[in-house]
């Protein structure tokens, strides 16, 4: 079981994917993460807890990058190549295959990693310097 400080509950630990893919809170898994499309609540709803501790930074990004953008930029190369496509054949195809790829993830890797963030303890690295 999972402690929280300064709540005077004890808060079953939830695994991040359960959590974060829903945009639900780490600590309850009732609580809304977001307020809109990507912005972070200030805190939980129904706990309380307190979000400032998210930060994703690009991570989000980063990972729609990888996954999602790359593999629709080389369809929409090889569209090109293979058959010279007309630009209206790529805004009825590749524009769409871009948008498809790269909005809708945003959301759900954003709540992973806060939520992930918030599992592990996540916190900014220090110097361990002998006194």
């Amino acid at each position: 079981m999972d402690t929280e400080r300064n709540s005077g509950r004890n808060w079953k630990a939830i695994p991040p994917f359960e959590t974060g893919i829903k945009g639900r809170c780490p600590r309850c898994g009732e609580g809304h993460l977001f307020n809109g499309f990507l912005t972070l609540k200030p805190k939980c709803e129904c706990c309380g807890l307190d979000y400032s501790f998210a930060d994703p930074a690009d991570g989000p990004a980063f990972f729609v990058i990888c996954f999602g953008c790359i593999p629709a930029v080389a369809f929409a190369m090889w569209l090109e190549i293979a058959h010279t496509a007309p630009y209206w054949i790529h805004l009825v195809t590749t524009l769409p295959i871009i948008l498809l790829t790269c909005i809708p993830p945003l959301r759900p890797l954003k709540g992973w990693l806060v939520a992930s963030q918030y599992f592990y303890k996540a916190q900014e690295g220090q110097l361990d310097t002998p006194s």
